[in-house]
């Protein structure tokens, strides 16, 4: 049992370092939803001219930050008019270029990681856009669309559906200071929450266990760290493949980059291990209901490929840029909770997220959560119209 209680400690001092910053990430990323409409999205994603992935990738920046959604709302933009390679821009975006993940970086592993994923995520856009114009021909694209027409459910469906923005004009700050404002925050934020908490608390018991459980000295012998040239090759290479086989979704893999980090593996690696999260077999498996088996196998090719190009890259860009950190002290091995400003922080933003889940549940949230997992053609209600008083049941 000491082993078992070790492995839980390490993820449950894990989560409290994290906990303020994943609250605050999820309010952020929920006020930019409840202000921006899904059919605006859709209208600005009509071709793959680097304009529109730059606006792509931000918009998905601006959404979603479970991985499952991102991929069920690619998919329903692309069924919507949307340009592929915008939308597959979109999703690499919402997951791999949003706040939360990017405050967990720099909490756990240090700010160069932050910067890295910013730096990486356009760089794995790019790439894969050039993939893209290469390999994917009109006719699998069609072949793609006919698919992706039928409506196949994978994960998340009804969360991808919702359009949770506040409807009606005005500015952004007094849309956002509304009542219907205030609702539509306490639901995407309650509903982000619900899609991402299965992977988070997957990835923060794996990455215990693994910190627990598996010595240093065999990731430093798997990851080549005797070697510095070989491993910084090697690290993006079987960074994806650690990823694909541990199955955890967007924030969830951070925790366990954090392990692997301090376990040798190259700067370059740890970012195209956290870019795989849209490369998990769950996920891939949803690409095959999707579009295709056809367009499964060449999404996961070209993913791959340009997970590690990005990887390669980032790896060559800090290492010129002597950015790379010599230390290899990932916050993972501290146990228990000390009385800090973590602590503090932690007290601060449990409170708003109680708020938060109060209004959520007395304006119909409980309703919102059953259609959660919903088909993809059951187009929920609009939410934020002017009923946001007698929802009461």
């Amino acid at each position: 049992m000491g082993a078992v209680g070790h492995a839980l400690a390490l993820a449950g001092s894990m989560t409290w370092e994290i906990l303020w910053a994943l609250i605050l990430g999820f309010v952020l990323s929920a006020v930019v939803q409840a202000v921006v409409r899904k059919s605006t999205v859709v209208r600005l994603m009509g071709d793959d001219r680097p304009r529109t992935l730059a606006v792509a990738s931000l918009l998905g920046a601006a959404s979603s930050s479970c991985s499952y959604a991102a991929v069920a709302l690619a998919r329903s933009l692309f069924r919507k008019g949307a340009n592929f390679t915008a939308a597959m821009a979109f999703e690499i975006g919402s997951t791999n270029l949003v706040v939360e993940l990017g405050v967990i970086l720099a909490l756990l592993m240090g700010w160069q990681f932050t910067l890295a994923e910013f730096v990486g995520g356009p760089i794995m856009i790019v790439l894969l856009a050039v993939l893209f114009r290469i390999f994917v021909r009109k006719r699998l694209l069609e072949k793609a669309r006919e698919q992706a027409d039928k409506g196949l459910a994978g994960s998340m469906e009804g969360h991808a559906a919702m359009d949770m923005s506040v409807q009606g004009d005005g500015t952004f700050w007094r849309r956002l200071g509304s009542p219907q404002g205030f609702t539509a925050v306490a639901h995407v934020f309650v509903m982000e929450w619900a899609a991402i908490l299965r992977d988070l608390v997957i990835g923060l018991l794996i990455a215990g266990a693994i910190g627990a459980w598996v010595p240093d000295s065999f990731w430093h012998n798997f990851f080549l760290t005797d070697h510095p040239t070989l491993s910084a090759l090697w690290g993006p290479i079987v960074g994806p493949f650690v990823a694909i086989l541990s199955f955890v979704c967007s924030i969830g893999n951070v925790p366990l980059a954090a392990v692997l980090w301090n376990g040798g593996i190259s700067f370059g690696g740890v970012v195209a291990f956290i870019f795989a999260d849209l490369l998990i077999l769950p996920i891939l498996n949803i690409y095959r209901k999707y579009y295709g088996t056809r367009m499964a196998l060449v999404l996961l090719g070209t993913f791959y490929a340009a997970m590690v190009g990005a990887g390669y890259l980032v790896e060559l860009i800090f290492g010129v840029s002597g950015l790379i950190p010599t230390q290899r002290s990932a916050m993972v091995m501290t146990e228990g909770i000390s009385w800090n400003y973590t602590t503090w922080l932690n007290i601060a933003f449990l409170v708003l997220a109680a708020v938060l889940l109060v209004r959520f549940l007395r304006t119909g949230g409980r309703e919102m959560m059953r259609m959660m997992g919903g088909s993809p053609d059951h187009q929920p209600a609009e939410h934020h119209g002017d009923h946001g008083h007698h929802h009461h049941h």
